[in-house]
């Protein structure tokens, strides 16, 4: 009667095969949580932008032409918000952009016109 089983070969070929799948699968993993940080970061830094130029947007004076810099905390994370205001042909509206930074990395930028009420 012959002996019935899996040589040597067999099942270190099974496990190579079980151990790439594994891999592909952690990469995947990982890749799916560096995205939802990356949306949760965005979004904060989204509030952060739009609480800056809706500020501006909301006081009574013209902006002056420059750049400034705002801390804003969100969820208990600190950002850095960096507006530039620059004038445009028409002196009745000014450019401002609002650039937000986690550390020295750029998360997101977003511009607005404001008009001289």
């Amino acid at each position: 009667m012959k002996a019935r089983g899996f040589t040597l070969i067999e099942v270190l070929v099974a496990l190579a095969i079980v151990s790439i799948a594994l891999i592909a699968g952690l990469q995947a993993t990982q890749a799916l949580t560096t995205n939802a940080t990356r949306q949760t970061d965005v979004l904060l830094a989204h509030m952060c932008a739009e609480n800056q130029l809706i500020a501006m947007r909301l006081s009574a004076q013209m902006p002056s032409v420059g750049d400034s810099t705002q801390n804003c905390e969100q969820a208990g994370h600190i950002y850095e918000v960096r507006l530039n205001v620059l004038p445009t042909p028409n002196p009745s509206f000014r450019r401002v952009d609002a650039q937000v930074f986690d550390g020295n990395a750029p998360i997101l930028r977003l511009s607005t016109i404001v008009g001289r009420f």
